[in-house]
């Protein structure tokens, strides 16, 4: 049975008379299939969706993000990767059930791949806590992470999750420490890292694994840093205004390029990457054999240094400065600014050593006068 969202009711109709038309036993009894229709319908059904989701607006974009039905990161896992390993644990803890962490070959090259798993149903999405991940989650991420450091090995990240898990278990295991160690780890590693956010992108459950070289996202994906609903309560009082929030937050795929937050746009299927795998799975494999090439080419040091100065200069082009800014220039303006200062100063040393005197002559007239 599919599954439909509130703006997709015309979309709906079509696909149930389809249906009807290319079953002969239907209620009516016996028939012959209707070729001409279907065909007829079917072109009407693509230009709905192309028409539908070429002007999605952010909540919509939210809305399909967190579709049921959106493939998950054990699809891709079991599709783009081949004699996957898995490997569970923290060594502090216990295991976290809502990532699929393990060893992997993508096209013949050693790869640590780690994913955040939302669930298919509803027992899995239990099972899973719907993706949302605990402290030993995060703790096993930055082991498998190290590791992958240590052996040389490219770290492939799929991101769908709500946030991190807020229960009080997980603060009192420390939850925030977890994801700032995530994000230390990260941004340390000297061997090529992307993360690809394949639906909901949440808060510091998402960034805690997206501090890497290259930063992908399906179109249909969102990233932010709080739920649209969290935000509609907090600014406007009101947990219904989450198109306003969604949209002043700028969470889509084409928001985020233009900040450069992200780093590419994987183009989904009219009406979502849920409606077509295959060609969903194709471009993804496209995307992540172009990005690995690169960053292969890349010695450590220069890893690490793009990494880091990749994030520095996220808000400064399109934010509150127009100035780039890296590891070397990070004080240059003002010492610039200092130096020009000083040089004003001595050339003109002589004026203000007698301007000073002149004010020090003064004030002692002034004084002997009294």
């Amino acid at each position: 049975m599919k599954n439909y969202l509130n703006f997709e009711n015309d979309i709906k109709d079509i696909e149930v008379e389809i249906e009807k038309l290319q079953d002969p036993y239907n209620n009516e009894g016996i028939s012959t299939v209707d070729t001409g229709k279907i065909d007829k319908l079917q072109l009407d059904l693509d230009k709905k969706l192309k028409g539908i989701y070429s002007n999605l607006d952010p909540w919509q974009t939210t809305l399909v993000a967190r579709h049921e039905d959106r493939p998950k990161s054990k699809f891709f896992i079991d599709n783009l990767f081949k004699n996957f390993f898995p490997l569970h644990g923290d060594r502090l803890f216990g295991e976290d059930k809502s990532s699929i962490t393990g060893l992997a070959n993508f096209d013949r090259q050693p790869v640590m791949v780690i994913g955040q798993e939302k669930g298919d149903d509803l027992n899995t999405r239990i099972e899973r806590n719907f993706g949302m991940m605990k402290p030993e989650g995060y703790r096993k991420s930055i082991r498998l992470m190290k590791i992958a450091d240590k052996f040389g090995l490219p770290v492939i990240i799929f991101i769908d999750t709500p946030g991190a898990y807020p229960g009080v278990g997980a603060e009192e295991r420390g939850q925030a420490e977890a994801i700032a160690k995530s994000i230390e780890c990260s941004l340390s590693l000297g061997v090529p890292t992307i993360s690809i956010i394949i639906g909901e992108g949440g808060s510091g459950g998402a960034i805690a694994l997206a501090s890497s070289n290259k930063i992908l996202m399906f179109e249909n994906a969102i990233y932010s840093v709080i739920s649209p609903e969290g935000c509609a309560s907090i600014l406007w009082r009101d947990p219904k205004k989450t198109l306003e929030a969604a949209t002043a937050m700028k969470l889509t795929s084409k928001d985020l390029l233009k900040l450069k937050i992200i780093d590419e746009i994987i183009l989904e299927p009219s009406g979502g990457a849920h409606r077509d795998r295959d060609q969903i799975l194709k471009d993804l494999k496209k995307s992540i054999s172009r990005s690995l090439g690169e960053l292969l080419a890349m010695s450590r040091d220069d890893l690490i240094e793009q990494k880091k100065n990749k994030f520095l200069n996220i808000g400064r082009e399109n934010g509150l400065s127009k100035n780039t800014l890296s590891s070397d220039d990070l004080f240059s303006g003002n010492i610039n600014k200092i130096i020009q200062v000083k040089n004003k100063i001595l050339n003109k040393k002589f004026l203000i050593i007698s301007l000073v005197f002149s004010i020090g002559f003064l004030f002692l007239s002034l004084l002997y006068l009294r």
